[in-house]
């Protein structure tokens, strides 16, 4: 399926793909990354309706606003959101009509209040990922032979560890039994292509001992949850046993400070908030396919990338809606199409089903940290 993506944004891309190949010496095609789910989904542009369908732009009585509704929790909240008990079967109607007689600021307010994802156009800056010392570095290294743990939901982050995987890297993929990656109960075509080719570890995030061996095993950590759930549990990057040359990566919604860190995001809303739109300003219209989701775990992968080559012993720190707003502001000569179609090298693992191998490979790491 053809998505209108600006010019500027898959020159970007394509730019970004061909550095983590030059880092890496693995082959990332920036147009397969941009347009891969909608070509394995299906997917198709609907204007002010995502390419998946469970976003939409609207217009409020100043602005323009984006809101999710992909979750059960979501659509539960639409009373509470719109005060009034009355939705029916599709609760779009009854939203758009609140939102067509309410300002922006209140839409958002009041659904960030509820935890629903939502989004101002352009209310985002541009701004790089955020890099931070953390332990010490060692000589320049490549992703190839490392560990990386991969606490990462959806896309963003596993797209990353998929590109990371792809230039060598061992990656785990951690999920709990309870509250497993949401795209694992979707299309399987999709979780395999972001996912395939990693192992697939499962732990008790309330009894972390085993997660917490891995971290402290791991060369890479990628993660993608609100830093307080994590820090809460002492798996932050500073209850975590220090590795030299290890590179902690953070992908969040809207970034790490103050209410911002509590701001749920996913890729289509990020973007309008970064102000990553199609049409313009007046008449705007949704940008490829969530994009901000693979912008952002491309962008993430190089900076890994990059750090490592510098000796790592950093913590980087990436905001969907900021990538997407440093796309915005890129000159664009009008829109193109993307519609390459990724190549599935295979299925991924089961749930759970490589725990045996990767608690051999930590008792390895750990004894053998070289």
């Amino acid at each position: 399926m053809s998505l209108p993506v600006p010019v500027g944004v898959v020159s970007r891309a394509r730019s970004v793909a061909n550095g983590f190949r030059e880092f890496t010496g693995a082959d990332v095609d920036a147009d397969v990354i941009i347009s891969g789910r909608a070509e394995l989904l299906g997917h198709s542009p609907h204007g002010r309706i995502s390419a998946g369908g469970a976003t939409h732009l609207m217009q409020c009585r100043d602005s323009w606003c984006a809101l999710t509704l992909s979750r059960a929790d979501d659509i539960d909240a639409v009373p509470a959101l719109i005060e009034d008990d009355i939705v029916g079967h599709d609760p779009w109607p009854e939203v758009q009509r609140w939102v067509a007689e309410s300002d922006c600021a209140d839409v958002t307010d009041r659904a960030r209040l509820l935890g629903l994802p939502v989004a101002a156009l352009g209310e985002t800056p541009a701004e790089p990922p955020r890099v931070y010392p953390f332990g010490a570095a060692t000589a320049a290294r490549s992703p190839s032979g490392l560990l990386v743990a991969d606490l990462s939901s959806m896309w963003a982050g596993p797209l990353c560890g998929q590109l990371l995987a792809q230039a060598g890297a061992t990656v785990v993929k951690v999920e709990s039994a309870s509250r497993p990656d949401g795209t694992r109960a979707g299309p399987s075509a999709f979780f395999d292509w972001i996912n395939g080719g990693k192992l697939s570890y499962v732990v008790d995030f309330d009894q972390p001992s085993g997660l917490h061996r891995l971290l402290s095993a791991a060369d890479i950590v990628i993660e993608s949850s609100r830093p307080a759930a994590l820090i809460r549990r002492g798996l932050g990057p500073t209850g975590i046993d220090p590795r030299d040359g290890r590179v902690w990566l953070r992908i969040t919604g809207h970034g790490t400070e103050g209410e911002r860190a509590n701001w749920v995001a996913f890729g289509d809303d990020a973007a309008v908030s970064g102000g990553l739109v199609c049409g313009g300003d007046d008449a705007p219209v949704f940008c490829g396919d969530a994009i901000a989701d693979p912008l952002t775990g491309l962008e993430a992968a190089v900076a890994v990338a990059q750090s490592l080559r510098s000796g790592g012993g950093e913590l980087i720190e990436f905001s969907m809606s900021a990538v997407a707003a440093m796309y915005a502001e890129l000159p664009s000569a009008g829109e193109t199409y993307c519609n390459a179609t990724p190549r599935l090298t295979g299925k991924s693992s089961a749930l759970g089903a490589d725990n045996e191998i990767v608690e051999q490979l930590i008792a390895e790491k750990l004894l053998f940290p070289c």
